[in-house]
């Protein structure tokens, strides 16, 4: 479960984020991101916790995003 942040952190722009605050961002349930996304991303593993940099979601995006048609 991930900790609320004080206001001056909320004023910081975030590095890296665990796996529920990056589906959110990119839109899909957690489940969805852990079974086809999370495995393209590189991540930081420290014990259990998984941290997902924002830069590498950001890159995931644009190489996956596709041009709209019609």
């Amino acid at each position: 479960m991930e900790r609320k942040r004080t206001i001056k952190e909320q004023a910081r722009p975030l590095l890296a984020v665990g796996p529920e605050p990056a589906s959110q961002m990119l839109g899909c349930s957690r489940d969805h991101f852990e079974r086809h996304i999370l495995s393209e991303l590189r991540t930081v593993r420290r014990g259990r916790r998984i941290l997902i940099p924002v830069s590498e979601l950001t890159g995931w995006l644009e190489r996956n995003a596709g041009r709209a048609v019609g």
